[in-house]
């Protein structure tokens, strides 16, 4: 009887006989270039909208309701998902239906021009940034933990680059107009389905033997619960015989799972995203000094205007290139060591919010000042990329609850929310953050110009 070429049979084969047409580096290469577009995709109308903001909303509206619509429904959508709903995760469902969601709520940005369509747009493009980000980490745990660490590097490496894609895209759309700038960006979604269904390698084909003498051969029957949906419906006509027993994680187990993560996890990425996100919204803006009249920075500097965007270029660049860590080869951080960028975030609000406020050099020395914020934000964006992908690859690694390792099923579907589970924490600290930010910057602003320096008043 002929096995077609994408079921269970099929799979089971490739693991059994050996298939070496598909080398090792090929497999990497194609898994590499997935998940990073899967990162910069989903991630990527995020950063075009927070470009657009100013050319988004009415002059008298606060830009700060963009960016607030731009994170509190992504972070709905990953405390709903993992939180309260059970069962297998259907990823060629999700994966549609994120595309979808994006496709939609940008055109409806693009072609309307009320106030409350584009924030209901904006609102529709978060949701599915949000349930796609966790998605594709959920995605990371459905293979080996050797291929699933480097798929948490790929993507993250993916999301780092979309602030720097993003804002570039932004820059040379924006003077087609609203309308076809955020048009064109609305096709950007189809890739990600196209990536998952027409690049992506399944679990099975890294059960190649001789892909890494370190792995150890699943049994066929364990190979179900490893690969994604779009299969594994295929499943449950193939066995009419011995249907499955529906097994979900309960409310008591999924607080057994949280439990040891809020200190050792959640609260490490809440407070990094807090503290970068109140230097990027509240103190960034209030970084501003006299224009350089000589030097280097004067080609970059021609008008106070140009601080801000080039102190969001250096954190974009930075991010993209900690982020990045894994996937280049570097080491990760030691477990002992995941609150240090929380720490050091801390220092640097510290130090920025008093440069802002009061000054930490001469008036005379704005030279010197400048690089001084140059390097403090480069460190806060150094910190913040690795924070995420450390954080994100620990938990990808975290060996099965010794309870459940019997159960293939449970033991996939406990990896799968623990990884979901905490995107909550740094989409909470972003929400925080621009609750802060608003009040900061206008505090630092009547700092300023209380000891004579009115440039914040000029913007």
């Amino acid at each position: 009887m002929p096995v077609e070429p994408h079921s269970t049979a099929a799979l089971h084969s490739e693991v059994d006989f050996v298939i070496p047409s598909i080398g090792k580096k090929r497999l990497s290469l194609k898994l590499g270039i997935s998940f990073f577009l899967f990162g910069l995709i989903n991630n990527v109308l995020y950063v075009i909208i927070l470009s657009a903001a100013l050319d988004l909303v009415p002059p008298s509206t606060p830009k700060g309701i963009i960016a607030f619509c731009n994170i509190a429904p992504a972070l709905i959508a990953k405390l709903g998902w993992p939180y309260f709903l059970k069962g297998r995760i259907r990823y060629a469902r999700r994966i549609v239906g994120c595309c979808a969601l994006s496709f939609i709520g940008m055109l409806v940005v693009a072609f309307h021009e009320s106030l409350y369509s584009r924030l209901l747009g904006i609102c529709l493009a978060s949701f599915s940034s949000g349930l796609g980000e966790m998605t594709f980490l959920q995605l990371s745990t459905t293979y080996s933990r050797s291929v699933g660490g480097r798929s948490v590097g790929y993507f993250a490496s993916g999301t780092g680059a979309a602030g720097i894609v993003g804002a570039f895209m932004w820059w040379e759309l924006r003077g087609l107009g609203i309308s076809t700038g955020v048009g064109i960006s609305a096709v950007l979604p189809f890739i990600l389905p196209l990536a998952y269904f027409c690049l992506l390698p399944r679990p099975a084909a890294f059960m190649h033997q001789s892909f890494s003498a370190s792995y150890t051969l699943v049994p066929a029957d364990d190979i179900e619960t490893e690969i994604d949906d779009d299969l594994s419906g295929q499943d449950d006509v193939e066995s009419p015989v011995e249907p499955k027993v529906t097994v979900s994680l309960s409310a008591a187990d999924k607080w057994r799972l949280v439990k040891p993560m809020l200190l050792k996890y959640m609260l490490p990425l809440f407070c990094v995203y807090t503290f970068e996100y109140t230097i990027n919204q509240g103190v960034a803006p209030t970084l501003l000094y006299p224009v350089p009249s000589h030097g280097l920075i004067s080609k970059i500097i021609r008008s106070v205007r140009d601080y801000y965007p080039l102190w969001q270029l250096v954190y974009q660049t930075t991010v993209f290139f900690s982020r990045s860590s894994i996937s280049l080869g570097l080491k990760t951080l030691p477990a002992r060591l995941l609150p240090a960028p929380a720490i050091i975030q801390f220092v640097i609000l510290l130090l920025l919010i008093f440069e802002s406020a009061v000054g930490l050099l001469p008036k005379d020395r704005e030279g010197g000042s400048i690089f001084l914020v140059f390097m403090l934000i480069s460190i806060e964006g150094i910190c913040g990329g690795l924070a995420y992908v450390n954080v994100f690859y620990r938990i990808n690694q975290e060996q099965p609850d010794p309870a459940s390792a019997h159960n293939a099923e449970i033991t996939k579907q406990e990896r799968e929310f623990k990884i979901g589970s905490i995107g909550f924490a740094d989409s909470s600290g972003i929400l925080l953050a621009s609750i802060l930010a608003v009040p900061t910057e206008m505090e630092l602003c009547r700092a300023q110009v209380a000891r004579g320096k009115y440039l914040c008043q000029g913007l």
